[in-house]
């Protein structure tokens, strides 16, 4: 991804109020302690007076942030604001006590790279800015380090040039891989919650699908008692015309909703067994039929018909999982896909080809990762973001499935799905 990218890149990043209050009073806790010690058990001179109001102010904001910030939450913004402050109060106290000199100096790279880790790129370079700005003023503006009597901290030009100058490399390594780190952990999160929303209607499909059913099996008997006593009361009233039409309306409504509740009914017998216990080489014949119905492009299904059928377990993780990768390949192909079952001994593989542009060069090697894209203008217009891919993936994984990409030789892109018998094949007869 481009850096223009990630600047554009749009996240509602929050930090919670309660762990920012906590760090905050660990930190301005920290620092009274350390001033007060150095002054009065170490009897070092220092200016406490103006150290103590600086972490005084610290504490008023936390105050504030603590018992009259109503929200749990802290803004992308307002995260900022307060970390662009918390530099400002350490640089006023590293000032105070002795500038670069001054070993606690290195805690003024802390909130660029809290910001690098929780919050947005323009956020980080901001904050990484001002703490840049503030380690320069300090190289050649600060108050003495504190010491004893007429004894100075004295060291060559080159060594206390060399403090920032180390300072300012680790705060742009360490914020490069805070961002990535923390960027990539909110991607993988994100493509993970669309995941398991994939899982959860899937399964909510399923259920309503047993409830119908069963819907049609309790409702058989009531409808068939008002079809007997609508008979009854047609042979009663048939000298009558004007109840008799009436009559001949129930038992009409009636019978259509028996019709349809049968129908139900046999969709029920045959999605139970299609869900507890069918044949692999059934669950690709339903999917391959699937996409002939709504594509024009070839599809084959190649089985070995030597051996028996393989029984399994459908679930939504399987049939979702299967059926991502051959929309993928009959997105990207141009005529032809072919669906290969090999079943062997030791090991049952899905091979699913197709003839297309195959996997893109500039992406192949992290083909899964979720939020990807190819920069080749071939795949512009109809690849996405990669997240069907790990979708797809994470669920046949989740079923104990190995998934190898790759690109054949004549072109076109190849995806082995393969299982170990004993991770696949069901007990159940």
């Amino acid at each position: 991804m481009k850096l223009s990218d990630f600047l554009k890149y749009e996240e509602d990043l929050t930090l919670q109020k309660k762990t920012v209050v906590i760090l905050r009073w660990i930190a301005l806790i920290g620092q009274l302690l350390t001033i007060y010690i150095v002054h009065f058990f170490l009897d070092l001179n220092l200016p406490i007076i103006l150290c103590s109001i600086t972490i005084f102010c610290g504490g008023l904001t936390n105050i504030f942030i603590q018992f009259s910030f109503k929200k749990n939450q802290l803004s992308n913004i307002e995260s900022t604001i307060l970390l662009f402050y918390d530099v400002i109060q350490l640089a006023v106290l590293i000032y105070l006590t002795g500038g670069v000199t001054n070993p606690f100096v290195i805690f003024l790279v802390v909130p660029a790279i809290v910001s690098s880790t929780l919050l947005n790129l323009t956020s980080t370079f901001f904050l990484s800015f001002i703490t840049i700005v503030a380690l320069l003023l300090l190289t050649f503006n600060y108050f003495p380090l504190p010491s004893e009597g007429n004894i100075h901290f004295h060291v060559p030009d080159y060594y206390l040039y060399s403090i920032p100058t180390a300072l300012i490399i680790v705060l742009v390594f360490l914020n490069y891989f805070g961002f990535r780190f923390g960027h990539e952990a909110r991607k993988r999160s994100e493509a993970l919650n669309r995941l398991e929303s994939v899982l959860a209607k899937e399964q909510e499909l399923d259920s309503i699908g047993h409830q119908a059913a069963a819907a049609a099996h309790s409702l058989g008997t009531p409808l068939s008692t008002i079809t007997v006593v609508a008979k009854e009361l047609k042979k009663e009233v048939s000298n009558n015309p004007k109840y008799a039409d009436d009559i001949n309306i129930i038992i009409s409504e009636v019978k259509r909703c028996g019709n349809i509740l049968k129908k139900l009914s046999k969709r029920e017998i045959v999605d139970d067994v299609y869900v507890s216990n069918i044949a692999l080489e059934d669950l690709l014949f339903e999917i391959k039929n699937s996409f002939e119905e709504s594509s024009k492009k070839n599809i084959e299904l190649y089985l070995n018909k030597k051996n028996k059928k393989t029984p399994i377990k459908r679930s939504p993780e399987l049939t979702y999982g299967i059926r991502n990768f051959v929309g993928n390949a009959v997105k990207f192909s141009k005529n032809k896909v072919s669906i290969n079952l090999i079943n062997e001994k030791d090991e049952i593989k899905i091979k699913i080809a197709d003839d297309g542009p195959g996997f893109p060069n500039d992406v192949f090697n992290i083909i899964g990762e979720p939020y990807i894209s190819s920069r080749l203008k071939k795949f512009k217009t109809k690849a996405g973001l990669g997240l069907g891919t790990f979708i797809g993936k994470t669920l046949l994984e989740r079923k104990k499935a190995n998934i190898q990409f790759m690109n054949s030789e004549n072109g076109g892109a190849t995806v082995e799905i393969t299982w170990k018998p004993s991770d696949l094949v069901s007990k159940v007869n």
